[in-house]
């Protein structure tokens, strides 16, 4: 069984027991946190597509950590100009384990 959600404007399928990297959540380590916006839901054969979102579908996770993404290095240069610009950025995720993938009735 697998269901697609939406979270941080990013889609992704997920099934019970995959770790995932979102955008960051305001929520602790250790704690549960449940994603409503389900778009859709496949297992036992059937597949169901929301129109946008899933009724009564929710899919529940643990936080495992917040923390930062490799720092990914910007560099701006114009040619005979001597214009250059360094620029670095680390984007924060929390990381969920999926735990249950609740369907709608």
């Amino acid at each position: 069984m697998y269901a697609v959600v939406q979270t941080g404007g990013k889609q992704y399928r997920v099934s019970v027991g995959d770790v995932i990297n979102v955008e960051k959540l305001n929520v602790e380590a250790g704690q549960k946190v449940v994603l409503n916006e389900v778009i859709a839901i496949s297992g036992d054969g059937k597949t169901v597509v929301g129109k946008p979102f899933v009724e009564g579908a929710a899919v529940e996770c643990n936080v495992v950590e917040n923390g930062k993404a490799k720092k990914v290095v910007i560099y701006k240069y114009k040619a005979k100009k001597d214009y250059r610009k360094k620029q670095g950025h680390r984007q924060p995720y929390t990381q969920l384990e999926i735990t249950n993938i609740v369907a709608a009735n």
